[in-house]
């Protein structure tokens, strides 16, 4: 069983417990800037970007708390120094992470330049700018898209505030942390004070999630690897989510093992926390789905949708361009022993994805890889790690849709000219279902390889 439940966000305000900027690339269009790894440090001084040390933080959990509060909450309230935050306040949270990539960072830091001089900088032991580099899976200095990187590095962990100029940042709640987009001013003023406002709101849109926090709890969330919890959060804002947060759990703590040696503590939602609607699936009845053009939410099964034609398929993305993404396309591509029928695309999320394609033998494939069971398949080379076609780009981008074709992809938004053509067709899809596609020529459902 499956289920989440939404709550009110609670304010988040910028001031670092060692706020480490990491730049990466979000598309192909332009390339990346990255900065050198911060020193790793074991101190829990929350130290603001521009201001004196300050207070320790302390758990909200701590001294005198009135109301039960949910996970979100305890995270702002720890994060703002209060005992405890509620919906209709408006808080000053401190920031632990601040993420920014080649199209919104040239522009937050402009902003940072023209308010607080040009001459200012970050009173912290991290750069935030080095020069260009070249966007190839050979570069040490290049690390993908933002969101899956984010992870690799070891800049997710439980309980933290981490703050991106990308909508798709709340990907990262799936580590228990507080994760959300933010514009390049709101990052200007985090890089110059280290703070940022936000509002815990109260009365809010009954459409969808709009600007509310979702929990996802229950045994299969729990049975989900982290890369399976990435995409489950990278959706809510296809919800109009604010964030989206699974409690960390030893999944959690086994994936930050290798990654980071900073210190960090989850928090859980209480048993009398208030949540505004609570929402429960029985998994064992769902279906394969796919999205119809030209919304995210405009879902229909897999089986229901087995008439329409494809041009291609793309699969990639920051919520299809994992390695457990390419592994689950291969699983049907092997087990089909097919050719591909329409042309397939593949472009991994990041440098260290790539290299999976090329290393990591595929579970009952007999020691081949997934680039070997692609090529067999008839698909497209995998490309350079990078956004591809996802956001559309130039012309010139790879798999970029210039004409008006249908496309199965595993991106996560199919609005009109998303991924280049205003008149293409896009159908979101898993990538079981996207390799069952391709090897058909329509949209079909993957059950059909996979009995």
């Amino acid at each position: 069983m499956a289920s989440f439940t939404i709550s009110p966000p609670s304010a988040s305000f910028i001031a670092k417990k060692d706020l480490g900027l990491s730049a990466f690339s979000s598309s192909s269009s332009s390339p990346p800037f990255s900065a050198p790894k911060c020193k790793k440090s074991v101190s829990k001084k929350i130290v603001s970007v521009m201001a004196p040390q300050q207070s320790e933080r302390m758990p909200a959990t701590t001294g005198s708390v009135k109301t039960a509060m949910t996970m979100t909450e305890k995270i702002f309230a720890r994060a703002s120094e209060e005992p405890q935050v509620s919906p209709g306040e408006n808080v000053w949270v401190n920031v632990d992470v601040l993420m920014t990539h080649d199209i919104s960072g040239p522009g937050s830091i402009g902003i940072f330049k023209r308010e607080f001089g040009p001459d200012a900088k970050r009173t912290h032991e991290c750069a935030f700018v080095v020069p260009l580099v070249d966007k190839t899976s050979a570069n040490p200095d290049y690390k993908g898209v933002c969101h899956v990187a984010l992870a690799q590095e070891g800049h997710c962990r439980p309980g933290e505030v981490l703050l991106g100029t990308d909508s798709h940042t709340c990907t990262a709640g799936a580590f228990g942390q507080f994760a959300t987009g933010i514009g390049n001013t709101d990052a200007g003023f985090v890089l110059g004070t280290g703070k940022l406002l936000l509002k815990i709101i109260g009365e809010i849109s009954v459409a969808g999630a709009t600007y509310k926090s979702m929990e996802f709890v229950g045994t299969t969330v729990e049975s989900l690897t982290m890369e399976e919890r990435m995409t489950l959060c990278n959706m809510v804002i296809e919800a109009g989510g604010k964030n989206g947060v699974v409690p960390a759990d030893s999944t959690t703590f086994k994936y930050l093992e290798d990654k980071t040696s900073l210190p960090y503590e989850p928090v859980y939602s209480d048993a009398q926390a208030r949540f505004l609607t609570e929402y429960r699936f029985d998994v064992t009845k769902l279906e394969p789905l796919v999205a119809k053009p030209h919304s995210p939410d405009n879902r229909a099964l897999a089986r229901e949708c087995k008439d329409v034609k494809i041009d291609r398929v793309y699969i990639g993305s920051c919520t299809g361009g994992k390695t457990e993404d390419f592994m689950a396309a291969a699983k049907v591509f092997l087990a089909s022993g097919k050719k591909v029928r329409v042309p397939t695309f593949l472009v991994p999320a990041t440098g260290k994805v790539w290299m999976d394609l090329y290393t990591l033998p595929v579970p009952g494939s007999g020691g081949k890889t997934c680039s070997q069971i692609f090529e067999e398949a008839g698909c497209d080379t995998p490309a350079n790690p990078s956004c591809g076609a996802c956001m559309g780009g130039p012309r010139d981008t790879y798999a970029r849709m210039n004409k008006p074709v249908v496309c199965v992809s595993t991106t996560n938004r199919n609005f009109p000219g998303r991924m280049g053509h205003k008149e293409g067709q896009i159908y979101l899809a898993s990538p079981y279902t996207a390799a069952a596609s391709a090897l058909t020529g329509f949209v079909t459902d993957p059950r059909e390889f996979l009995q």
